[in-house]
């Protein structure tokens, strides 16, 4: 679903992806996690949804993007994510994305793609995962 928000603050943008935390679907590791594609027009909201059979839970930041993909929207420029359940305890780490959100991100936002990871700051998706796996040649 598409919010009117072009451009938005950085702190507008983790607002959204704070918001879109509430709606993770996470019976099991009770960790919900928020994420919102900015896309030329608004942005795209996406949460973690659990299954009982793990691997095919699915990550709030492909949420986002894929559901901006299938929406029609081939450019998103910035991504926030917001891990709304996470202690000060688990440190700057486990707050970050997983390597197979940073592949998504890779392909379908581009190496100057900015990174928004609420509580620890902005990355370019290039910093996030170097020399990414590409089926195109150098």
């Amino acid at each position: 679903m598409a919010r009117p928000a072009d451009d938005a603050p950085a702190d507008a943008l983790l607002d959204a992806a704070r918001a879109a935390a509430e709606w993770a679907y996470t019976p099991y590791s009770r960790f919900r996690v928020g994420a919102a594609a900015e896309v030329e027009g608004g942005l795209i909201l996406g949460c973690n949804v659990e299954n009982a059979s793990y691997g095919l839970t699915i990550c709030a930041e492909r949420v986002a993007i894929f559901a901006a993909i299938a929406a029609g929207h081939r450019n998103v420029s910035r991504l926030a994510v917001a891990c709304v359940d996470a202690g000060p305890d688990l440190g700057a780490a486990g707050r970050m994305p997983c390597g197979a959100c940073r592949q998504v991100m890779a392909e379908l936002m581009g190496p100057d793609g900015i990174v928004l990871v609420d509580g620890i700051g902005s990355f370019r998706v290039a910093d996030l995962l170097p020399s990414a796996f590409t089926l195109s040649p150098d």
